[in-house]
């Protein structure tokens, strides 16, 4: 027998979030990554995504396998945590296509795997800013090529989402998504910006310019209203693109999102 003493576990890379969620909470999302990725998703030789963070329930992974399937039929779901009774606790829900790790920023996966998408929702918001750059690089590592990050924060049942969408080369877009019945300004939105942008909600910022304009156009779409608050948010939207790179269409303006192009909105500096 060797004498060699075997070297200690990796201790996983990150802190565990609070671990709330709910069931249906990150839908807005979820549909925004089959549309948006659907294609890059059928073109992948593993269509392996990954959960991260995915809390104190398993409920966001089970759903993020359901809504990935609409798109690819063999795609598969990882659920990442870091705290080890998360784990443990989701065991119950694994089936095929679907199964629950022990990790952090580090994404366990099989040596040589690379997942198709990152899925890191309401994890970053307890992290400073200038931890969000050296995150978003690591996961953006881990990716296949053609692979995808989606990072954000949303409210405790969904109605109010924004995200960063990054490749293997860095952050692309910005999506913005509301259930509009719910939504009184665009700025309302303001409060779930991710942690990259939150603290640059400021004047002198590009984000803070962008949300002053959004509310600008939407008082000007008032009269929209009266045919109901999707009509008045496509007007808005509408208007808004001839100041700002917004790179998404009426398709998914009508689902309450719009989506513009990183630069436009990336702190200054």
């Amino acid at each position: 027998m060797s004498s060699r003493t075997a070297a200690p576990p990796r201790r996983p890379i990150g802190s565990a979030t609070r671990g709330t969620t709910n069931p249906n909470r990150l839908r807005r999302m979820d549909r925004w990554i089959a549309a948006a990725h659907g294609a890059e998703l059928r073109r992948s030789a593993d269509p392996v995504a990954v959960d991260l963070g995915y809390g104190a329930a398993p409920w966001t992974a089970v759903e993020l396998l359901g809504r990935l399937r609409t798109v690819r039929p063999d795609a598969a779901v990882v659920g990442v945590e870091i705290d080890p009774a998360r784990v443990a606790a989701a065991q119950p829900y694994v089936r095929d296509g679907l199964a629950f790790a022990h990790g952090g920023f580090e994404v366990p996966l099989a040596a040589g795997r690379r997942p198709a998408l990152i899925r890191a929702a309401n994890v970053l918001r307890q992290y400073g800013e200038d931890e969000v750059a050296a995150v978003w690089a690591r996961l953006c590592g881990r990716l296949a090529p053609g692979g995808l990050l989606v990072e954000g924060t949303c409210d405790e049942i969904g109605r109010r989402h924004v995200w960063v969408a990054l490749g293997p080369e860095g952050p692309r877009t910005v999506t913005f998504a509301a259930r509009l019945g719910s939504l009184g300004t665009p700025s309302d939105l303001a409060e779930r910006l991710p942690k990259a942008l939150i603290h640059r909600n400021v004047p002198g910022e590009p984000v803070h310019a962008f949300l002053r304009d959004f509310d600008r156009a939407w008082a000007a779409a008032a009269p929209y209203a009266a045919l109901g608050a999707r009509q008045r948010w496509i007007r808005t939207v509408t208007d808004l693109r001839s100041d700002w790179p917004v790179v998404d269409g009426p398709q998914r303006w009508r689902q309450g999102e719009v989506t513009v192009a990183w630069g436009a909105l990336a702190p200054r500096g």
